[in-house]
């Protein structure tokens, strides 16, 4: 017997062909599909304890500030520190962005309500503040002690 017999008439590659390839595409593409919504609900829930945590800590320290002095702060502009209140909290946190977007603000004497904690500039829609709402208040921006004032400010209202 000849040895050319024994050889197969093509040679033998290795390697993938396009159809596996393109199948294994297809399962990295769905994969990534499906981890991605579940990425930015985490993002999103990370991002709303965030902010809840902050509100809880400036209310607080704003609350102590009353009880000790029997007088809330003066206004003050987004982003800065009211008077007085230096050394009370965290105050980077306090002059930097918030993590649902805008800046944080001591209001006092608003028409709304008399003193509060807000966040001016907010870039979150509706459905986050929502969720927000509904961890530390009533789950209505409307009513409660959180309450979306207009397009551009929320507040935790801490004396109506």
């Amino acid at each position: 017997m000849s040895s050319a017999l024994h050889r197969p008439s093509h040679a033998t590659r290795r390697g993938f062909t396009l159809v596996e390839i393109m199948v294994v595409v297809v399962i990295i593409g769905l994969l990534a599909a499906l981890a991605l919504p579940a990425f930015q609900r985490s993002q999103r829930a990370s991002q709303n304890a965030r902010v809840i945590n902050d509100f809880r800590i400036f209310v607080q320290s704003f609350e102590v500030y009353n009880t000790q002095s029997g007088s809330w702060p003066p206004n003050a502009a987004a982003g800065a520190i009211p008077a007085g209140m230096s050394g009370n909290f965290k105050e980077d946190t306090w002059t930097h962005p918030t993590t649902i977007g805008g800046q944080w603000n001591w209001d006092f004497n608003r028409p709304e309500f008399t003193a509060g904690v807000s966040i001016s500039g907010f870039t979150c829609g509706d459905a986050q503040l929502k969720e927000i709402d509904i961890k530390i208040d009533d789950g209505n921006l409307s009513t409660g002690f959180f309450q979306k004032i207009n397009t551009s400010r929320v507040s935790y209202i801490i004396e109506p």
